[in-house]
């Protein structure tokens, strides 16, 4: 089969791009045509894939410039507050440089498979004549819902409570949630910031895309999978996930990391199995100083062994009084706790077998790498998908504990140091919560090995690929 070639076209955030790269190396394997468009500052990002698939190509355009991000900015590890709004607006303005490469091109892709976050891909596609495909980094409960935001438009009746719920009786379990848990993006635009017009036209192309493509897997969400091909009004939606990472520059993957991963290992080859805590907030969150205590004093408490990741200070949160490690903290937790400043190997840490719980904001990628690993989540979602994600994890799979929710919400320390306390136990909820981990490990495991669930999807999603190209 020959004819395929594919534009792949990543959101510069490490949380989008990374899976999507992931996926870009499975249709590599599967011999598609590969070309991803990246911006300067990301392009080190595909150094281990493309030592992989040399054959993979890059189109690389200059970012946008715009007056509301600093000069230079274009990834989201550098954006200000409220950037990835303007960071969507300035990818549009990319447009007309991808339609000319395209017309210029002398094999231009037969399709185009973008990020869930450049809903205006879907209008360049249909004017070079391709199909355009979205890839979700989220999972389908979470879709489910950012859809039926979108085009269903529910509004608060009261403009001044944030505490009011919005329900969602069309989804699979009727699910709901405070106004205040919903996108920000979305309850600007509902209480009328017209502005945000370009957001709502955004969600709409993706439902209105030929096809999707999710990083999540059937037996995780069948009835909301179910729900989006009855939502889209078709069967063009693939579950391929988890997408694992590749082995090549896994340890180095999303950056540097202030302790060795050498020396981490180490560290967690010297500890009992399931005795530790790992915690981490992802590569977006901001915690207060307020919570950053409160987190720090429930694992002094607790006694617990543990591994916290953290931002570390970043410019200008400093002094705002975020991400700063208590004083003498580190001193004190000297020998049974570990904390990195920056980027941590999740993957691996995870995966060892000492770790016996994830202390997490519920980021969708987050979420699958401790399911891959069969480790229960001790679940604070922040914002975002979150709010989802820990319904999944809390509720209906009943592989986690919530420990907190909100991104101002300062939990008690006492009673965060008794979950952390709770979820090594070696009798009661922490064992029957790592059984059930353990079993969706192995469900995992077996929708992406060959013949499973995820396996098939991706060769169905391959063979579509040619199928359609041989139409063109």
């Amino acid at each position: 089969m020959t004819g395929v070639h594919i534009l792949i076209f990543p959101y510069p955030a490490q949380g989008h791009m990374l899976p999507l790269l992931d996926f870009a190396h499975q249709l590599a394997s599967r011999g598609v045509t590969i070309t991803i468009l990246v911006t300067p500052k990301n392009l080190h990002l595909l150094n281990a894939l493309l030592s992989v698939h040399p054959s993979i190509g890059t189109l690389v355009l200059p970012f946008p410039a715009n007056q509301n991000l600093p000069a230079g900015v274009e990834n989201v590890k550098e954006l200000p507050p409220d950037g990835f709004r303007h960071m969507m607006r300035n990818l549009r303005e990319l447009r007309g440089e991808i339609v000319e490469w395209f017309r210029r091109h002398p094999s231009p892709p037969t399709a185009i498979v973008s990020d869930l976050f450049l809903g205006f891909t879907n209008d360049v596609a249909a004017e070079v004549g391709v199909r355009r495909y979205v890839f979700s980094s989220s999972g389908a409960f979470a879709l489910s819902v950012i859809y039926s935001l979108w085009r269903e438009m529910p509004k608060r009746e009261n403009p001044n409570d944030d505490g009011e719920v919005l329900r969602f009786p069309d989804i699979p379990s009727c699910p709901e949630f405070p106004w205040w848990q919903i996108s920000p993006v979305y309850r600007n635009y509902a209480d009328g910031d017209q502005n945000d017009e370009f957001f709502r036209e955004c969600f709409l192309a993706n439902i209105l895309s030929y096809g999707l493509v999710c990083n999540s897997f059937t037996e995780l969400e069948r009835v909301y999978f179910k729900h989006l091909m009855e939502y889209l009004g078709h069967d063009r939606v693939w579950a391929v996930g988890p997408l694992l990472p590749l082995e090549k520059g896994q340890a180095e993957r999303g950056g540097l990391s202030s302790i060795s991963t050498t020396d981490i290992i180490s560290w967690l080859d010297s500890c009992q199995d399931n005795s530790v805590v790992y915690v981490c907030f992802g590569s977006q969150s901001i915690l207060t100083n307020q919570q950053m205590e409160a987190i720090a004093l429930g694992l002094e408490k607790s006694g617990v062994r543990f591994i916290w990741s953290t931002r570390g200070p970043t410019k200008g949160h400093v002094e705002e009084g975020y991400n700063s490690i208590p004083p003498g903290f580190e001193d004190r937790v000297a020998g049974r706790g570990m904390v990195i400043k920056g980027w941590a190997p999740q993957v691996l840490i995870l995966q060892h077998q000492a770790v016996g719980a994830f202390l997490s904001h519920c980021g969708w990628n987050s979420t699958l790498e401790g399911i891959v690993a069969g480790v229960p989540l001790l679940t604070w979602p922040m914002g975002a998908d979150q709010y989802t994600n820990a319904i999944l994890i809390a509720d209906e799979h009943r592989i986690g504990t919530r420990a907190s929710e909100g991104d101002e919400t300062v939990p008690n320390s006492d009673e965060l140091a008794q979950i952390l306390i709770d979820s090594l136990s070696q009798e009661g909820k922490g064992v029957e919560q790592r059984e059930r981990a353990l079993h969706l490990r192995q469900t995992t495991m077996d929708s992406v090995n060959k013949g499973g669930d995820s396996f098939n999807n991706l060769e169905d999603f391959v063979m579509h690929l040619f199928e359609e190209a041989s139409k063109m």
